[in-house]
């Protein structure tokens, strides 16, 4: 049987249904004393099939922005795309880096705009040397809004009950990356579609850190990339 041309990936008798293919995830960002921490698993799933086991969910927009990508992988990554180019025209422009908020500004626009179209759940923090750390959520539908923390995908359900308890107004840095991996691993524990590594970034006014945690390692380590 001949298989259909359009959004179709056909190689070696695996078919992939390219139209379909999401990032069942989970991911978060948080405000912390000294800036924000991003945080994200890295599994891609289209259906029950796990296109991609060490996906990178955390994407960087500017210099001191990046943001948390739930969804359509295609989608979000245009999204991001767009919105990393206007920065970009924004820093040239003006001379400065552009807040948090006029990136979050510019997500919504391009969501909101295309809502019909898109299946894309974006989470945008950052530090600004005038506004600290802060964190915007845009979830399907694009509306906006400005939060301590933000949960986006599908592992978020499970872990909702987990930040209500452990959540803390400006933590230290330690405990905000012991938050976050915490969540993430109890989403990863309970979502079948959440899996991989741990992928977080600590961005403060020294700017961007990464960090990775292996399961085989219990996510203990290594940390620092």
């Amino acid at each position: 049987m001949e298989m259909p041309v359009t959004g179709m990936l056909n190689e070696d008798g695996i078919h992939i249904d390219m139209d379909h293919l999401k990032k069942g995830e989970v991911n978060m960002a948080i405000t912390f004393a000294d800036g924000v921490i991003l945080g994200a698993d890295s599994r891609t799933t289209t259906g029950a099939y796990i296109a991609n086991r060490v996906t990178d969910k955390l994407t960087r927009v500017s210099d001191t922005i990046w943001c948390c990508r739930s969804g359509s992988a295609a989608d979000t990554q245009a999204v991001a795309d767009v919105v990393s180019y206007y920065l970009g025209m924004y820093a040239t422009m003006e001379g400065e880096q552009p807040s948090v908020g006029v990136a979050a500004g510019l997500f919504q626009e391009v969501c909101y705009s295309n809502k019909e179209q898109l299946s894309a759940g974006i989470i945008i923090a950052g530090h600004h040397p005038s506004h600290g750390g802060s964190v915007y959520s845009i979830p399907l539908g694009g509306s906006l809004h400005r939060q301590s923390y933000a949960i986006g995908g599908s592992g978020s359900t499970y872990i909702y009950g987990y930040c209500d308890s452990y959540w803390k107004e400006n933590m230290a840095e330690a405990d905000g990356i012991n938050f976050v991996k915490g969540a993430l691993r109890e989403a990863i524990k309970w979502d079948g579609s959440s899996g991989g590594v741990i992928r977080m970034v600590v961005l403060t006014e020294k700017g961007a850190r990464r960090l990775l945690f292996l399961p085989d390692q219990g996510y203990e380590g290594p940390g620092e990339m």
